[in-house]
């Protein structure tokens, strides 16, 4: 861990935004039904920010170990940071937007909005409609000095093999769990089947606003929260072998909640005053009047 101590400004904040690693998302899976974009009309495809989105999850697979995770909840899941009502919590989230970025015209509390707004519209539970409000909440971890990559990006297992199946699998060469015979079998640590409650996931954001969430929501939206960064998983289907029966059904829910978070942005923002009465009664019926993070 103490060469984590000495990160340069760039290895710790390697994106011109952390939203370039969600427009990466939309490149590897386009919407289905939608003509696919060029490369080239997504503004992370432009080189530079691509190279950025590699060097991104260069450091994610390089550092994010087992015992890395396991410092991170230490450090962060005693919630003494900072104590606010939640809409005041995603006001805070927006003084994470870049505003040198021409390239963002939304900041997080539309985006956020917007992909609940895309949940309501279609009839949805309203705890289905709060989880697309506050999914990415755990965000705040960027304004609370934590390095980017491990805030968002993919998440995965930590403390068995990695799969090949993860974005940039050949950079986990460079994680020391890949080296040590603990971690690098196809179970590592886990058994069979021993569901996704037994597996320490990569550290970030998903993680985070779980363990602040999980007294309060629904268990389909806890799995949403919690798993909505796994597409080495909901995607791909690397760790069957990891989950039981129950995840698989919890599943279909992050499944479902999947395509509102990746396809529901789009240029018109929504007046957020006029929605927050809204928001305001939602959050009040499944949330407390105050998180701490």
């Amino acid at each position: 861990m103490d060469n984590l101590n000495n990160l340069s400004e760039k290895e710790i904040n390697p994106l011109k935004s952390i939203e370039d690693w969600e427009d990466d998302l939309l490149v590897r899976y386009p919407e289905p039904g939608v003509p696919s974009k060029a490369k080239e009309e997504y503004r992370n495809y432009e080189k530079p920010a691509r190279d950025t989105v590699k060097e991104f999850y260069k450091l994610n697979h390089t550092y994010q170990t087992f015992d890395f995770v396991q410092q991170k909840q230490d450090e962060f899941l005693q919630f003494n940071r900072k104590e606010l009502p939640v809409w005041g919590a995603m006001e805070y989230l927006n003084t994470l937007v870049d505003d040198s970025d021409p390239d963002i015209e939304l900041d997080q509390l539309q985006h956020l909005l917007q992909t609940a707004e895309a949940i309501r519209a279609d009839g949805h539970p309203d705890w289905f409609v709060l989880t697309g409000f506050i999914h990415d909440m755990g965000k705040v971890l960027c304004l609370f000095g934590e390095p980017q990559w491990a805030v968002v990006g993919d998440t995965f297992p930590v403390g068995c093999k990695h799969s090949d199946k993860i974005v940039y699998p050949e950079f986990f060469d460079l994680n020391p769990d890949s080296k040590n015979p603990l971690y690098n079998t196809k179970y590592g640590v886990y058994e069979p089947n021993c569901g996704l409650d037994q597996v320490k996931m990569s550290w970030g954001h998903d993680e985070y606003l779980y363990q602040i969430t999980k007294s309060y929501l629904p268990e389909p939206a806890l799995y949403m929260i919690r798993y909505h960064s796994f597409y080495a998983q909901h995607r791909e289907h690397a760790y069957e072998h990891l989950m039981n029966d129950h995840d698989r059904e919890m599943f279909e829910w992050v499944k479902k909640f999947n395509p509102y978070d990746l396809y529901s942005k789009n240029p018109v923002p929504p007046k957020a005053s006029e929605l927050r009465p809204y928001y305001e009664d939602l959050i009040a019926k499944y949330l407390p009047a105050t998180v701490k993070l």
